[in-house]
């Protein structure tokens, strides 16, 4: 980093831990508050004097979305209504979409979450950030937007698609930064590739976020842009939305703002915690929210804390980007597979670019197939399939244990999407 921090707290791991129990604390007192959470409480020792360790989190029943769904719609709420200055709310593709309320403080805590992730990133309030995700009731564009005023950054809230008005923008006012879902970052990127126009930017970093993002994926955007760098972050409209940590340029995890909220790993069949390193479903809850807090949240996305100080030596701890979702997974021949386990397989493969589709269908007597589709990487001609497919098939099947079906193509074959790209399509 570039600069002196400005928006990173100065705390080691001790330091943290006291944040963590003094928000602990507080959580529970706003909770009182809710009737909601009175009913969930009720029956353990969850009064803000009851809570003399970390350890004592683990007393208090999780939560998850049906909590939320629940409460529509206005859910968990700690405060006057006459409190509230805003609302997000999810995606709302299964079911009543979660509606989340923001206080100003919410919305003040919001804005520096992103504001982290700015610096991390090694911006300067020098740089000026052009925004290619939604705005609306989704929280990803007034996050990216909102944190980069706050972090000094001349900002160009142009929103997701419209890539002819993005080209423009990014030449005529000398844009530095791009912040942009993966998906459409590696659109951009080819698109700038294909025209010649990488010399007319100053595009220097990307910034992506609301979906998982390959190592292949991130090298090939940084190669077509030209660019020092780029970077993931995390996040969830329950937890404010996108900014709840980023990686560094170690490229070693996310480190997560761990003054912010209180981040476990549980089993997600047993719900008991799993040792640091170990996979598990990421548990949150928050320690500054004030209208709608988190105790416990079970986020169903599955990561692992990564253990030991990042080389990059910042304090705040890591965790491993999002490998899939509990509730992503499907079965196949009596097998659970997550199609994170899939990307990883592709990744080993450099013939192969970061590109890939799963199709899932059932046969006239009823036996399910899983047949993967690959993009070859950008340089890859044709020539040796047989060979390429075989063995693609057969790490698979060692990595999955079942047999699925492998399919190469020609690079740019498979479909670009300026929002997320949907990798598995159920057609049983």
């Amino acid at each position: 980093m570039t600069h002196a921090h400005r928006f990173l707290p100065d705390l080691d791991e001790e330091g943290i831990r006291r944040a963590q129990l003094e928000g602990l604390r507080h959580t529970l007192g706003l909770a009182a508050r809710s009737p909601q959470y009175r009913r969930h409480l009720a029956g353990c020792k969850a009064e803000p004097g009851d809570i003399h360790s970390l350890e004592d989190l683990r007393r208090l029943p999780l939560s998850d979305a049906a909590l939320l769904r629940d409460g529509y719609p206005l859910p968990l709420l700690c405060v006057s209504p006459s409190d509230i200055v805003r609302i997000h709310a999810s995606s709302g593709t299964t079911g009543k979409r979660k509606i989340l309320a923001y206080t100003r403080r919410d919305v003040d805590t919001f804005n520096l979450q992103m504001a982290r992730c700015y610096e991390v990133a090694g911006l300067t309030p020098e740089d000026r950030l052009q925004v290619a995700v939604g705005y609306g009731l989704w929280t990803a564009g007034a996050g990216f937007q909102m944190g980069s005023e706050l972090y000094g950054m001349l900002t160009v809230p142009v929103g997701p698609g419209n890539l002819d008005m993005h080209l423009q923008m990014l030449q005529d006012l000398d844009v530095t930064c791009f912040g942009a879902t993966a998906s459409m970052a590696l659109l951009l990127a080819e698109e700038v590739d294909r025209t010649g126009i990488r010399d007319r930017l100053k595009l220097r970093k990307v910034i992506c976020g609301a979906e998982t993002r390959s190592e292949k994926m991130r090298l090939a955007i940084e190669r077509k842009l030209g660019l020092e760098g780029s970077y993931d972050i995390a996040g969830m409209t329950e937890m404010y939305g996108p900014g709840t940590g980023i990686d560094c340029d170690a490229h070693q995890g996310i480190h997560y703002w761990a003054d912010l909220f209180i981040i476990e790993i549980l089993d997600p069949n047993t719900l008991q915690p799993v040792p640091d390193g170990e996979v598990g479903e990421m548990v949150v809850t928050s320690l500054r929210k004030e209208a709608s807090p988190l105790i416990r949240y079970r986020t169903r996305d599955l990561s692992r804390i990564i253990p030991g100080t990042c080389p990059c030596g910042l304090a705040m701890p890591r965790h491993d980007k999002i490998l899939g979702r509990s509730d992503d997974m499907f079965v196949y021949r009596g097998v659970n597979i997550y199609p994170g386990q899939v990307m990883e397989v592709v990744g080993t493969f450099p013939e192969l670019g970061g590109e890939y589709l799963l199709e899932l269908t059932r046969d006239e007597h009823m036996m399910d197939h899983l047949t993967l589709t690959a993009e070859r990487a950008e340089r890859e001609t044709e020539g040796g399939d047989e060979a390429l497919v075989a063995e693609l098939e057969s790490r698979l099947h060692h990595a999955l244990l079942a047999r699925v079906e492998a399919k190469v193509v020609a690079y740019g074959e498979l479909p670009r999407t300026f929002s997320k790209t949907k990798r598995l399509m159920d057609k049983r």
